[in-house]
């Protein structure tokens, strides 16, 4: 065996760090921004190994003062435009009120979406009816996109109250609603991903126009899950867009622990034979016009697409968390990409589409629908009164016909106090 000589360097173990820390700034220098419509558009057609250059830049579309520019500027009309606008301040108006009423020991638990709304709300407006999407728990924006689903709903199982929708099964925010579209959100770190690759492959079998629409944290890409979930789409050409929603962090834990340094989370999908995109996330136009083109290639039978998008969670992980322990409390105020509905909105102003009169009325409007919401929600009780559902809708929905043994057990709950 040949031993090592003195004048050689011995091996050190690399241990990613941070780009800031508490009491320091951050420097965003590693983040690779391209300049706004200087990536190329290629065709739907394009052959996954072509997407190479692609993984790497950063897509976008508005710059600094507003204006659409380049090859991925979508032909959105201006009705489009203000839906969703709309629609990204209604999700953050309901985060907001959702927190608070957390914090009035309401709800147990949340999770906002501040800083990430254009993502899931451009997406899901790039959608059709009946594609069915398999979200993590930050992508409230594909419900609140829609009109089928009443904010009362949504509410009503964070209250985890007598309407709650799933009877008290899930945790506050892991919604699941089969009409629009959204599978059962689950806490487990990266099933999604798997869940809707099979899905898709089914849709295929069948002869389906449907597509599945997949998402993952920056942090969950270091699941096995992920990477069997690429194996399978790439394989079988599954009809799916696996989303990579790259916020920075992890819980406390920084993007370049799971792999982020030096490279992307998109080059992973080239390397597996998969159409890859990275994204500006914060940008309404870009994700509008990414989502449209991987969901095309979609239909087409051309593949898979892996998108990462690159945004910045401005808040904590959830209300369990305190990201002043682990990172600057500037950084959403120095994050190169800005805030996703200040943007579109400089976007609006720039085509006299909107003003600042027109946006703090809409505010106004959306603050008095998510408070109208919350009362109608409250009606039914929340986790502050103990209105919750009953003992005995814990043996509902399991069985067609429930057994013996159950039935037994429902009979002793109901003596003991569960409500019939």
């Amino acid at each position: 065996m040949r031993s090592t000589s003195d004048d050689e360097e011995q091996l050190r173990l690399h241990v990613p760090e941070p780009s800031g820390r508490p009491g320091c700034p951050t420097d965003f220098s590693y983040l690779r921004v391209s300049k706004a419509g200087a990536v190329p558009r290629p065709p739907v057609e394009v052959a996954p190994v072509d997407t190479g250059e692609l993984s790497h830049q950063l897509i976008r579309v508005l710059d600094e003062d507003g204006r659409a520019l380049g090859p991925w500027a979508p032909d959105l009309s201006d009705a489009q435009l203000l839906r969703g606008l709309r629609t990204m301040l209604k999700t953050r108006v309901f985060d907001a009120r959702m927190l608070i009423a957390q914090r009035q020991k309401k709800l147990s638990f949340y999770m906002q979406s501040l800083g990430e709304e254009a993502i899931a709300c451009a997406h899901g407006l790039a959608l059709r009816a009946g594609d069915m999407c398999f979200p993590t728990y930050r992508q409230q924006g594909l419900l609140i996109a829609r009109d089928d689903v009443p904010l009362v709903e949504l509410i009503c199982q964070l209250l985890s109250n007598e309407r709650d929708p799933l009877k008290g099964r899930q945790l506050p925010v892991m919604y699941s609603y089969k009409r629009a579209g959204f599978f059962t959100i689950s806490g487990n770190l990266a099933t999604q991903f798997v869940q809707a690759v099979g899905w898709a492959m089914a849709s295929a079998i069948k002869g389906d126009s449907k597509i599945a629409s997949a998402w993952i944290g920056d942090g969950a890409t270091a699941e096995s899950d992920f990477h069997t979930a690429l194996t399978f789409a790439h394989v079988y050409r599954a009809p799916v867009i696996l989303n990579v929603v790259n916020n920075q962090w992890a819980i406390s834990t920084f993007q370049a622990i799971a792999g982020g340094e030096g490279t992307s989370f998109a080059a992973r999908g080239v390397g597996c034979g998969i159409a890859s995109l990275r994204v500006d996330g914060n940008d309404f136009l870009a994700v509008y016009a990414a989502s449209q083109w991987a969901a095309e290639r979609a239909r087409r039978n051309l593949g898979p697409t892996l998108i990462e998008w690159v945004s910045y969670r401005a808040g904590p992980h959830s209300t369990s968390d305190d990201p002043s322990k682990y990172r600057p409390a500037d950084d959403w105020t120095r994050f190169p990409l800005g805030d996703p509905i200040a943007r579109l909105k400089q976007h609006l102003m720039l085509r006299e589409l909107w003003s600042e009169a027109q946006q703090q009325a809409l505010q106004a409007e959306l603050e008095a629908e998510v408070v109208a919401a919350m009362k109608e929600a409250e009606r039914f009780g929340s986790l502050a009164d103990g209105h919750i559902p009953s003992i005995a809708s814990m043996f509902e929905d399991v069985y067609e016909q429930m057994p013996p043994h159950l039935q037994a057990q429902l009979r002793q709950a109901q003596r003991y106090g569960g409500r019939p």
